[in-house]
């Protein structure tokens, strides 16, 4: 059932006539290209074509190999089982929304047919003919759908079928690879475990080496030196140093003194001189009531 779905994908993907390429593709591992060409009896560059056109939906992969004597690189193909499935999933529900629309049209719409030429129209393009076969001069008559939508509803039905067959082959296929990933991490952590358990046994047959050659040469290890700090003793300060600070000491003391008697005179100046203007100004006053009166 598979190679069924798969050479339907292929001969969506690139044609019906390289459908006999799905069977070769359906491999474990990848598949050299010319080998693929001569089981098909084509040519490298017509097997090339029908890859590359199938690769263009992602459906396959590849790896490629350098010839150590000729020096170019060969490909080697698989398909992917689950994308094709999936691709394929997907053309089924777009023909199946096809029929749908099909027998949705036929049921609700009319259709008329000229007996002689054998075509179909419908209710607009009949009105725009006004009824009238281009072709022969016939009359239009109208059609009579019941046959047509049975068979839409037949073909429904069997796509319908079909599509729930590749769903199931899906969940076939998705366990698979769940299965296969789970093994592979397991193949790793195990793989990790057994590193580290050999380099622990490296290590332990290396410390016991070390310590049958320190006992048979009965040389023990010289302890290492631990070098000592050296105690920087501090010199006492001298006379010269203290009589040096005790003098800038008292400048400082002596240029704060002077700032604050300067500030005290300042505002001393300043309290006196609005006194003088006060009493100038009630002087003034007075001598103008006595003119006043006068």
């Amino acid at each position: 059932m598979l190679d069924k779905f798969l050479k339907e994908v292929v001969g969506i993907a690139a044609g019906k006539p390289a459908e006999d390429i799905a069977s070769l593709l359906n491999s474990k591992k990848h598949v050299n290209e010319f080998l693929i060409a001569k089981k098909l009896d084509l040519t490298i560059n017509q097997t090339r074509n029908i890859l590359y056109k199938i690769s263009d939906h992602g459906l396959v992969s590849s790896i490629r190999k350098k010839d150590k004597r000729k020096g170019w690189y060969t490909y080697f193909w698989k398909i992917e089982i689950l994308k094709s499935l999936e691709f394929l999933k997907s053309a089924l529900v777009n023909r199946i929304d096809q029929f749908q629309n099909q027998i949705n049209s036929r049921s609700t719409k009319q259709f008329y047919i000229c007996k002689r030429c054998n075509r179909e129209f419908n209710e607009e393009n009949a009105l725009l003919h006004d009824f009238i076969c281009n072709e022969c001069g016939g009359i239009f008559s109208l059609k009579d759908n019941t046959k047509d939508l049975k068979d839409l509803k037949r073909s429904l039905d069997k796509y319908e079928k079909y599509l729930a067959s590749v769903e199931i082959e899906i969940d076939k296929e998705s366990l698979k690879l769940d299965k296969q990933k789970t093994k592979m991490l397991k193949q790793l952590s195990d793989d990790k475990l057994e590193k580290r358990r050999t380099k622990a046994k490296e290590t332990a047959a290396k410390r016991k080496a070390n310590k049958e050659l320190a006992e048979k040469s009965g040389k023990k290890k010289p302890a290492k030196k631990v070098a000592k700090k050296k105690i920087v003793k501090k010199k006492p300060a001298t006379k010269k140093k203290l009589i040096k600070k005790a003098v800038k000491k008292n400048s400082i003391k002596r240029k704060i003194v002077k700032k604050l008697t300067k500030k005290l005179t300042s505002k001393k100046k300043s309290v006196l001189g609005k006194k003088q203007i006060k009493k100038t100004a009630s002087k003034k006053a007075v001598v103008k009531k006595k003119i006043k009166k006068k």
